[in-house]
């Protein structure tokens, strides 16, 4: 029986179209994917994301614990401010990328979000380091918290119209910082590519904050139009573009894998051989320039031996087809090579992956 967000009944009386997405029943749209994407780019659009899952990491190893754990060392964080890494099994693959959020009160010090898909295989992980190493580390999570993603140019607006007293808190955050309160967690991240703010409160005020923002001006918005701002901002979704299969420097995150000091994490000698090998795939991004659609496991030829694509779609911003591709290394930005579509080969340029940034094309 697939699981429902708090929101659910909210969803289905407003008429969205809901689909099996990691064992949750959520709103792929309602009605319009592509007004919805709009929506995001120009002005607000909120976004039932509790199928996450929130986890609260405490103890008196909890610090040390997540050192040992993730890729980017979240000493380089101060109170209130957000990491994104990634979570690696001993050959260096990733097993789920997350953020963790650094909190200045000791008695629950972090909050990290999960993929839903790999919540539960992440929380065993864990919770075998923790014994393993013989750790103080109580990782907890938190099913009875909602979290509604508030993205675009104007989430600012619709938060003060929507949360005046949350807004008046919210608001001065900086990138990638967070602030709690006695009812909410507000941090100014999100996976769009827009500013914006990720929402997380108990289930059964959800609707009640969903209602407010959507009274402000924020469209509803559901996973399909989601995937497609992820896609343009040139955002990793696990599952296709990065897994066990793949390390974060062929991911195209090197940028969260701290390889500079001595601290010692899960995967680090495999990525320290992967690097002195010097034959790594990369992630990049690709534009269509022929008529057609770039879809996921399309092999991709190029001068250097072929790749494939791990992510594709129309993008509504730049009304073309954009892509994500794992290539060989030797692969440079500006290359042109060839896709194999289903109405046969068509040619594509290969870009920087990110597209588009604050609705602004980059490409």
């Amino acid at each position: 029986m697939l699981k429902r967000t708090a929101l659910y009944d909210t969803h289905v009386a407003a008429g969205a179209r809901m689909v099996d997405f990691g064992g949750w029943e959520m709103p792929l749209h309602y009605g319009s994917q592509i007004e919805e994407h709009h929506a995001v780019r120009r002005h607000a659009g909120a976004f039932d994301v509790s199928h996450m899952r929130v986890v609260d990491i405490a103890g008196s190893d909890a610090r040390p614990f997540l050192r040992q754990l993730l890729t980017a060392d979240i000493d380089r964080r101060g109170p209130d401010q957000a990491m994104y890494s990634c979570m690696l099994d001993e050959c260096g693959g990733v097993l789920d990328d997350l953020i963790v959020y650094r909190r200045g009160n000791e008695a629950s010090p972090f909050r990290a979000i999960l993929n839903a898909a790999t919540a539960d295989r992440d929380l065993q992980w864990m919770g075998s380091l923790v014994s393993d190493r013989g750790l103080r580390a109580d990782c907890r999570p938190r099913p009875e918290l909602a979290i509604i993603a508030l993205q675009g140019p104007d989430a600012p607006g619709v938060l003060s119209r929507a949360q005046p007293q949350l807004a008046a808190r919210a608001l001065p955050l900086a990138s990638f910082h967070s602030m709690w309160t006695d009812a909410a967690f507000v941090a100014r991240t999100g996976y769009t590519g827009e500013d914006g703010f990720e929402i997380v409160v108990p289930g059964a005020q959800a609707a009640g904050l969903w209602h407010s923002l959507l009274d402000a001006g924020a469209a509803a918005c559901g996973l399909g139009a989601r995937d497609t701002l992820r896609l343009e901002a040139g955002m990793a979704l696990y599952g296709q573009d990065l897994d066990q299969s793949a390390t974060p420097l062929e991911s195209g995150l090197a940028w969260t894998v701290d390889l500079d000091s001595d601290r010692p994490f899960v995967g680090r000698v495999a990525l320290e051989r992967q690097r002195a090998a010097g034959s790594l795939r990369q992630l990049l991004g690709l534009k269509l320039l022929d008529k057609g659609v770039l879809r996921a496991h399309q092999q991709v030829q190029t001068a250097y031996g072929d790749g494939q694509i791990t992510s594709g779609g129309f993008s509504p911003t730049l009304q073309i087809s954009i892509g994500l591709a794992r290539l060989p290394a030797e692969v440079r930005v500006g290359d042109t090579v060839t896709v194999q579509l289903r109405g046969g080969a068509a040619s594509a340029q290969v870009v920087k992956p990110r597209f588009v940034r604050h609705g602004k094309p980059l490409v």
